[in-house]
């Protein structure tokens, strides 16, 4: 059984939410930023060629914070669960401070290598 009260999974939801708010906000940024650039702009030569390795770099980003995206709703999904704060492996507690740090962690410390 976890060490979690009802009242710190409400707290710990609301900060999922408000983190997925931003994260949503952020994908919505780089989409605009990894759009594809259109032959017809007349930028020159070495302006697209850095354009297309910005868009490379903002394509890596927005992955990233799709996966922080996926991992905070695995964690919301999770807060229902009566082993939420538990290690998968070994199923002692996680600390609170590394999930409130990696909502999305499943495992404790020393699982984690």
């Amino acid at each position: 059984m976890s060490d979690w009260s009802e009242e710190d999974k409400k707290q710990m939801r609301e900060r999922l939410d408000s983190r997925m708010i931003a994260l949503r906000e952020r994908i919505i940024e780089y989409r605009e930023l990894t759009k594809p650039i259109p032959p017809e702009n007349a930028i020159g030569r070495v302006s697209r060629m850095d354009a297309i390795n910005n868009r490379s770099v903002n394509e890596a980003a927005l992955r990233q914070l799709e996966k922080q995206l996926a991992g905070l709703e695995r964690a919301k999904d999770r807060l229902n669960d009566d082993r939420f704060g538990l290690c998968n492996r070994c199923g002692k507690a996680i600390p609170i401070g590394r999930i409130l740090l990696l909502p999305g962690a499943t495992s404790c410390v020393q699982c984690s290598d």
